[in-house]
């Protein structure tokens, strides 16, 4: 078996991640505050010490925030995506 075959990478554009499963998967992850200034603008009304969660498509692109997990969950639906885990 040649070594270098087995160690080669696939490398996915953002077009490429955008088009998973048809288009329609998004991640979920916990945001720090400095992230969901940035995303919201600088005027943003949230507690400094809030647990924020952002559900974004599977190119990186945010579409929502929310002060659960769940309410992540609820917002990937409601945009039909399906949300996938990522480590």
């Amino acid at each position: 078996m040649n070594t270098n075959e087995s160690s080669k990478k696939t490398e996915l554009t953002p077009e490429d991640l955008a088009h998973l499963g048809g288009g329609a998967l998004g991640y979920i992850r916990q945001i720090e505050m400095p992230e969901a200034k940035r995303l919201l603008g600088g005027k943003t009304m949230v507690k400094p010490d809030a647990k924020l969660f952002c559900l974004y498509h599977a190119d990186g692109t945010p579409v929502s925030i929310s002060d659960s997990r769940e309410g992540a969950v609820g917002s990937a639906f409601e945009h039909e995506l399906m949300p996938m885990s990522v480590h």
